[in-house]
């Protein structure tokens, strides 16, 4: 069963569509495939319940229910892309077991 990433910007379309895409294209290299959902951030509280992780492109202080979660704005940037993807990684192949 794939991990469930939920990944949340401003609107919900444009930025989490391209940072989606780009942490599945960087699981599936490492092996571990991902199952992402996008959203709006102001949806998040309602929505981030059940999902392994939580990624955002925008500032974010809702509640979380206790999802891990990392700040997604890197990947877009290309400015540390590499440690959030590896955030990213390690949080997911921990809770893979």
């Amino acid at each position: 069963m794939s991990a469930r990433i939920l990944v949340a910007c401003g609107n919900g379309i444009a930025t989490s569509t391209v940072v989606a895409s780009k942490i599945r294209s960087f699981m599936e290299d490492k092996g571990l495939p991902v199952e992402t959902t996008q959203t709006k951030l102001m949806e998040v509280p309602g929505k981030v319940e059940g999902f392994d992780l939580l990624v955002t492109t925008g500032e974010f202080d809702g509640k979380t229910h206790g999802v891990p979660y990392v700040k997604g704005m890197p990947i877009l940037t290309g400015i540390g892309a590499d440690n959030t993807f590896n955030e990213i990684y390690k949080i997911i192949k921990d809770k893979e077991g």
